[in-house]
């Protein structure tokens, strides 16, 4: 398949689910989002390693603390979609990409082109988030 129609194609309700198409689709999509995750790590790292002056004004030192805080707390949340995204990968390998890991039933093309990393159908997501807020309340 050539990158050409890998670009142009989008996955529509009117194929086969999770055909030989769309799971290219959907491991193209998740490789370049990791790629893009893993390029901006290194930009941080870089950025990291330069900005580690040690600033004479307090004002100035503690802006940059902040700023440092917030980018590796970023960075760390980053690391964990990585995770997950070698996740949904490994599901497409094992063919159980693209449903629903509690029902069986497919999480559905709008959802994952959206989120190409779930693991539950939308019902499901629901369903779970309305349990969590019961326990959460009580």
């Amino acid at each position: 398949m050539s990158s050409v129609e890998v670009t142009d194609y989008r996955p529509s309700d009117n194929e086969p689910f999770m055909n030989p198409r769309q799971r290219e689709y959907f491991r193209n999509k998740l490789l370049s989002w990791k790629d893009e995750i893993l390029r901006e790590s290194r930009l941080t790292l870089e950025n990291l390693q330069e900005e580690s002056q040690n600033h004479p004004d307090m004002a100035d030192r503690a802006s940059s603390e902040s700023d440092r805080s917030l980018e590796l707390r970023t960075r760390d949340r980053q690391r964990k979609l990585i995770a997950k995204i070698d996740s949904a990968l490994k599901r497409i390998d094992d063919g159980t990409y693209g449903y629903c890991e509690e029902t069986g039933d497919p999480i559905g093309i709008a959802r994952l082109d959206a989120r190409p990393t779930a693991t539950l159908s939308l019902e499901a997501q629901e369903l779970h988030e309305r349990r969590e807020k019961v326990y959460r309340d009580e």
